[in-house]
């Protein structure tokens, strides 16, 4: 079968005849595959002209040649269709390819996962090794104040502004399930909500139990009952910047401090994490339980109680767990 140069390429002749090719020779090496092994992002700065960006996809090891891929672009027209920005080259993409995908302008769109239970802090320190996110973060957010979830960026975006849709992110959340929520809760505020939802979210990770660790943590609250919370406990001694690498003492319990709730009544001062969807969901609409203890079961899970004296039995069934553990 014979085949055929696209018209354009004949314009290159006598520049592919000065560096020893052919117009055929020229144009085989524009279409054949590229030297990538696998998939690989590359950034193509602002202001680049098309013989810095050639050389940069060759130091790259995109491209065969930058001499060609020179040639293809200018006798294709495309010179002034190459843009800025960071583009993923897909394994063996030929010279042409490149070419195409550069001028499509369909740039690279990262993902930066934020899971569920992160201090504000640690979310910063996750942000701070993202790759393509740019300069600093004006100041460190309120726990509370960011949504977990998986955002997409483009390389060149900045942290702040990650920070705010977080933030936008968590607002407008909060405050449509807060339009949702049960009658008689004894929360005011989206943001009380979401301060319970962050002991939620740290007390347990496990959907099956979720609403049940609400229901206890509401049904004090009705009651006025401390919530007598580790997690508490623990963001009050470390701020969630640093985990304490040690059991919390009889001592760290008495410890006068505005997140201790065995110390406090009600909700602490602020979140102790940034929370997820299904926390405050289940904070808003909590089981239906007379349920006001619960204890870990040795199997990542808890085993819950009405009355102190079953929570009792439950405590001295972990204990006995733990202890086999060791």
């Amino acid at each position: 079968m014979r085949r055929f140069i696209p018209v354009y390429f004949v314009i290159v002749l006598l520049i592919a005849s000065v560096i020893g090719g052919s117009v055929f020779t020229t144009y085989s090496q524009f279409v054949a595959e590229g030297p990538l092994s696998a998939q690989k992002e590359v950034y193509i700065p602002k202001g680049k002209g098309l013989k810095q960006v050639a050389y940069l996809l060759k130091r790259e090891g995109v491209i065969n040649s930058a001499s060609v891929f020179m040639l293809g672009v200018r006798a294709s027209g495309n010179t002034k269709n190459i843009k800025a920005g960071e583009y993923a080259f897909p394994k063996g993409a030929s010279a042409k390819m490149v070419m195409l995908i550069l001028a499509s302008g369909q740039t690279y769109i990262r993902r930066f996962n934020v899971p569920e239970g992160l201090s504000s802090y640690q979310i910063v320190q996750l942000m701070n090794n993202a790759k393509g996110l740019i300069g600093n973060v004006d100041e460190l957010p309120k726990d509370g104040t960011l949504l977990p979830d998986t955002y997409h960026y483009s390389y060149g975006d900045t942290k702040q502004g990650m920070i705010l849709r977080m933030q936008n992110a968590m607002t407008r959340l909060s405050e449509e399930l807060w339009e949702k929520r049960q009658a008689d809760l004894p929360l005011k505020t989206p943001k009380e909500a979401v301060i319970l939802a962050s002991i939620v979210e740290k007390e347990t990770g496990l959907d099956t139990e979720r609403l049940e660790v609400a229901a206890v943590f509401v049904n004090r609250l009705k009651k006025g009952m401390k919530l007598q919370s580790d997690p508490t406990v623990l963001y009050g001694l470390t701020d969630g910047k640093y985990d304490l690498k040690r059991a919390l003492t009889y001592d760290d319990l008495k410890m006068p401090n505005p997140y201790n709730t065995y110390y406090i009544s009600g909700l602490p001062r602020g979140a102790i994490s940034n929370p997820g969807r299904k926390s405050i969901e289940a904070v808003l609409n909590p089981a239906q339980s007379d349920n006001l203890y619960f204890v870990a079961n040795g199997t990542g899970g808890h085993s819950f109680a009405q009355t102190y004296q079953e929570h009792q039995k439950n405590v001295k069934n972990w204990r006995a767990i733990s202890k086999k553990k060791r």
